[in-house]
């Protein structure tokens, strides 16, 4: 597969597969990273570098929130992202839209022969 081809697919999805992991519970850049990678078998192996201003879109456009926890003892603090009302509204219109978008893809797609 062309790398290109295969990164602007996956860019297009990644502020979608985001929301809704956050729609399940809390979490934390790097759980974000070994959750998306583990679910999609590897597919989705993201980089520091491409999550993170992700995140920061989520929460400047106010679809998520982040917390830090207070450090325990031996282990250091994470910021804990959280979807917003907002953000849930966002994730179904997103949802819509990739339901009919994926539906029209594999009706052109398929084959007619």
């Amino acid at each position: 597969m062309n790398p290109q081809y295969e990164r602007q697919l996956k860019k297009g999805v990644l502020e979608m597969l985001v929301l809704n992991m956050l729609n399940r519970e809390k979490m934390y850049g790097y759980q974000l990273i070994q959750t998306l990678k583990k679910e999609s078998g590897e597919f989705f192996s993201l980089k520091e570098g491409t999550l993170y201003p992700i995140l920061y879109r989520l929460e400047d456009n106010g679809l998520a929130t982040s917390t830090w926890t207070t450090p325990e003892k031996g282990h250091s603090p994470k910021k804990y992202y959280e979807i917003t009302e907002k953000g849930r509204t966002e994730l179904h219109n997103q949802r819509l839209l990739w339901d009919e978008f994926s539906s029209n893809v594999f009706n052109i797609m398929k084959d007619r022969s």
